[in-house]
């Protein structure tokens, strides 16, 4: 169990990137969604042990992340939003030498760890290519093979599936789903489909707060009989957001089908609908924006 308790960052131009995260993250996959800006990488470069909150505690299975960070490390995968590699190393000699830097002496040892992850994450046909030649695709899964040097029981995934393309996603995600069995997984994002499909529980990160907490089908489920549609021209848009503030909305055949929130039948021609998780994550942040814009 990994736990947060009032986690506040902020930054030396008095930007506040966290304020009071606190969160129960139990083994499993964990999303956390929030958009561009929300304070996910401060917090996953957190509980990584990269940078020190300014407040609060971190712990996981009751060790203190903040006073123990190395007792951490022997324990941690990360697969950051952008990982440096060498890229004319080719793939097999640098997860060698990330194995030895994780501490992995023996040679045998190492040679086992290295080839396995290499089979793991379908690599094994190109390890002797090097890094610079690897798709999108590819790197990301080179990283979460370097994520997984030492067997760790905490791994920490900041966008790993921006600029994948549909096939190389799905592929990604599956293999992250496989390793989150057993171990503590966090996957940031801002991409709804990715936490919607994978994660028994999630959160909503929004201005450094959290704005929201649970599994996606209970979240989802509190908006039953709530989300309307109705597609309209492209033109009357402003109009509608308006008088109804749209929650989302997305082109087909040149016009716009808008989702509103309401717990009354709107009229003027709207249908009800079967929300989703993106009705909820675009619900959150348009009470959060309305909030800030309030205040």
């Amino acid at each position: 169990m990994l736990s947060l308790t009032d986690v506040t960052h902020v930054y030396p131009n008095n930007t506040r990137a966290l304020d009071g995260v606190t969160l129960e993250i139990p083994r499993g996959m964990y999303g956390l969604l929030g958009p561009n800006g929300a304070g996910k990488s401060t917090l996953m470069r957190s509980i990584a042990t990269l940078q020190t909150p300014s407040s609060g505690a971190i712990t996981f299975d009751g060790v203190d992340v903040v006073a123990e960070p190395e007792a951490i490390r022997a324990r941690l995968g990360y697969l950051p939003q952008d990982f440096g590699v060498y890229p004319r190393v080719t793939a097999y000699d640098m997860l060698e030498h990330m194995a030895v830097l994780k501490g992995i002496a023996g040679s045998a040892e190492r040679k086992e760890t290295v080839e396995t992850l290499l089979n793991q994450v379908n690599l094994w046909k190109v390890r002797k290519k090097a890094i610079a030649g690897f798709s999108g695709g590819m790197r990301q899964r080179f990283g979460i093979a370097q994520a997984l040097i030492g067997n760790p029981d905490l791994i920490i995934t900041d966008e790993p599936t921006a600029g994948l393309d549909p096939e190389e996603r799905n592929r990604f995600l599956n293999l992250l789903a496989e390793v989150g069995e057993n171990v503590v997984v966090i996957l940031s994002t801002h991409i709804v489909e990715d936490v919607a499909d994978l994660c028994p529980r999630m959160a909503v990160l929004v201005g450094g707060k959290v704005q929201l907490e649970g599994a996606p089908s209970d979240l989802i489920a509190s908006t039953a009989g709530m989300i309307w549609e109705k597609t309209i021209p492209r033109t009357e848009y402003a109009a509608y957001d308006a008088k109804y503030q749209i929650i989302s909305s997305r082109l087909m055949a040149g016009q716009s089908v808008i989702h509103i929130m309401s717990e009354a039948d709107p009229g003027e021609g709207f249908t009800s609908v079967s929300g989703g998780l993106e009705d909820v994550y675009f619900t959150t942040l348009a009470r959060t924006r309305g909030e800030s814009a309030a205040a």
